[in-house]
C-alpha cells in the first residue's frame, strides 16, 4: 500500500494492489516499486533530509542500486557525487516551483 498526502489540504490518498490469482513475472514490477518505497521511507526516518537536497527517492535509490550492481563506466564515488548533484538541483527546482505556486495561490 502506498499513501500520499496532498500538500495543500493534507488529504490522504491510498493506493493498494491485490490479485487472488498467481501473478506473472512481468507484474512483479509493483513489488519492486513497493520495496523501493519502503527503502526511501526508512532512509528518511534514519537520517534527516540533507541541507539543500531532496531526500532519496525511489527512482534515485533504483538508479544507485543499478549503478552499483551493473557494470558501469564510472566508479562508485562518481555515482554518489552525481546523485548528490542531482538531488541538489531537484531541491532548487522544487523550491522555485513551490514559491511560484504560493505566489499564484496565497
Amino acid at each position: 500500500m502506498i499513501v500520499c498526502r496532498n500538500r495543500r489540504t493534507g488529504e490522504l490518498a491510498f493506493y493498494r494492489c491485490y490479485s487472488p490469482d498467481p501473478v506473472p513475472l512481468a507484474t512483479l514490477a509493483m513489488l519492486a516499486a513497493a520495496v523501493l518505497t519502503i527503502a526511501a521511507a526508512l532512509e528518511s526516518l534514519r537520517t534527516p533530509d540533507p541541507a539543500g537536497q531532496i531526500p532519496l527517492t525511489r527512482n534515485e535509490i533504483a538508479r544507485l542500486f543499478a549503478g552499483l550492481t551493473i557494470k558501469h563506466p564510472h566508479d562508485e564515488a562518481h555515482q554518489i557525487r552525481w546523485s548528490n548533484w542531482r538531488r541538489r538541483h531537484q531541491h532548487r527546482a522544487k523550491t522555485c516551483h513551490y514559491q511560484r505556486q504560493e505566489a499564484k495561490h496565497p
